[in-house]
Parts: C-alpha cells; structure tokens; sequence
C-alpha cells in the first residue's frame, strides 16, 4: 500500500464529506477511495471513519490521524517545491483567481506584462464570480470583491468600490427617475444573483441600513447579463461601479440613489499564509500589487 497516496485519499474524503466527493476530486474510481480508506484502516488496525448511509464522521482517531495527514502532505509539497527551485528563482506554474469582469478589465492585461517580465513563469488565470478555495482547489493567489471572512489567508488591500444603482435614460424617461430607494418598488428590476437578493435590495441611510422590496422582472446569473438587459431598457439593475463606468460615461447608462450606496466594498488579494511563499508568488505580488492599486484608484 502507497502509504502517502491512502493519506491524500484520506484528506480528500474528509473535505469532501463523501467517498462519491473524494471520488470526483480526484478522478479515481469510487471503488478504488472505498478500497484505498479500507486498507488505511486495516493497516492502522484502527476506524478512522464512521459511514452512514447519509454522512461520514471522523472517529476520535480520525480527527488526529487527519491533521498529522495534512501536516505531512503540506511538508512533502513544500519540500517537492524547493527541490524544483520555486525558492531559488520565479519559476513554475501560477494559479490566479479573480471575478470576471474584473479579472478581464484590470487583472489580464497586467498579467500579460508579468508574462513578458517572467519567461519561466506561466499563470493559469481562473476568472469566475464564485469564491474558490485556496488550499483545496490549489490556487495559489485571489483577487475578492467584498468584506472577507476571518480565516488563515493573508490579505493585501488594494482598493475599495462600490454598488450602484443604474438604468438607461430611456427607462428613466419612460418611467421616471427613483429619488430614494423606496421608490424601487415601482419599478422594474434586474437582479445578478451574485451580488444581490432577487427580492431585496440593501441601502445605507446614514448610519442605518433599510432593506427595500424589489419586483425582479429578470433575475440573471452573470454582471454582463445584467448589464445588458439594463442598456436595452429591461429596468434597472444593481452592480458594481467598475462593470458600468464605460456606459455611464458614455452616456448608455445613468446612476441613480448615490446619495443611498451601501458602504464600499474592499478589493483584496489573498493568499495562504502557511509555510513559506514561492518566489514567483512573491514575484507576482510585488509586479501586480502597485499596478493593481493604481488601477483600481481610477475606478469610480
């Protein structure tokens, strides 16, 4: 038995929180997890996980047994990591998360610069509106948008932007231009269901919220669609200020309720914070960092 290859099978079961997950994650048949976990338990002659037909739970032993796990899998990457020079030179392959829109509009074209300045490193640049895991999903650096959960990641500030309210003049015109939030009850609505409920919309008063009803004419799942569907007069919709300053200084699209905006949101750059960072890491946080402050400081 590959003792290290049970131990990551072990690991991916209990983040998984079902052999079918562990499964999936890492691409091997359900027969070959259940068998791999078995062997595991025999060898320790130990349970380290109850089945049930509805969830797995870890045995007092399985709870030791998967933080020494995790341990030694970690060491073993950062060892491998050493061995293939990624703390003797910027070199190796870079994993980068960020939003769509934001990715595609600031990150890109910064990460085309970095390419040229570092030949031996390439980047796989994810770019999705769903938040993923760092360690799990092995992604080695994330942009986020928002106020950000405590945890062991280690953030760098780079900027902070808004949600705004906009529709097209036509709309206003027809329609009339909403003054306070409430007045958002009268009017037609597009909701992205990444950033906001399809039934209310939050605003700031001072120093007090108010939840305003809303009537969702159209609910999408993307920024662009909602963007769209308010150029061609759908109703107003809620996004974030960098995905419509272009249409709005062109006049295709009008803000409304600034006076309303919720608080600002921060722009953050994440990382793990556990061992020590890969040179080409730090190579893309020092070539990125200052272009991307610069960059979001022009973002209305």
């Amino acid at each position: 038995m590959d003792r290290l290859e049970a131990m990551r099978v072990f690991v991916h079961v209990v983040d998984a929180g079902s052999l079918s997950g562990a499964a999936r994650a890492l691409d091997m048949p359900l027969p070959t997890v259940s068998r791999r976990l078995s062997d595991l338990e025999r060898r320790l002659k130990t349970q380290l996980i109850t089945r049930s037909t509805r969830q797995l739970t870890l045995t007092d032993s399985g709870l030791e047994y998967v933080t020494t796990c995790r341990r030694i899998l970690e060491e073993i990457e950062q060892a491998e990591r050493q061995a293939a020079g990624e703390y003797a030179a910027p070199k190796g392959d870079l994993v980068i998360t960020a939003p769509i829109v934001f990715g595609r509009m600031y990150l890109l074209p910064i990460v085309t610069e970095f390419l040229k300045a570092y030949p031996e490193i390439n980047v796989r640049l994810v770019l999705g509106d769903r938040s993923l895991n760092l360690l799990e999903d092995h992604v080695d650096l994330a942009v986020r948008i928002g106020t950000l959960p405590d945890s062991s990641l280690i953030a760098t500030r780079l900027g902070t932007t808004r949600r705004v309210v906009c529709g097209s003049p036509a709309y206003f015109a027809e329609k009339g231009t909403p003054q306070h939030p409430r007045e958002l009850r009268d009017h037609a609505c597009v909701t992205f269901e990444g950033l906001d409920a399809a039934t209310q919309w939050l605003f700031s008063t001072g120093k007090t919220s108010l939840a305003v009803p809303i009537q969702s004419r159209l609910a999408v799942s993307t920024a662009e669609a909602a963007i769209d569907a308010a150029v061609a007069g759908v109703g107003v919709t809620r996004v974030i200020a960098y995905q419509v300053a272009a249409r709005c200084r062109d006049g295709i699209l009008k803000q409304v309720l600034e006076d309303f905006e919720p608080e600002a949101w921060p722009i953050s750059m994440l990382y793990a914070g556990q061992g020590r960072l890969p040179l080409k890491a730090r190579a893309f946080l020092d070539f990125t960092g200052p272009r991307l402050r610069s960059a979001v400081s022009i973002v209305p």
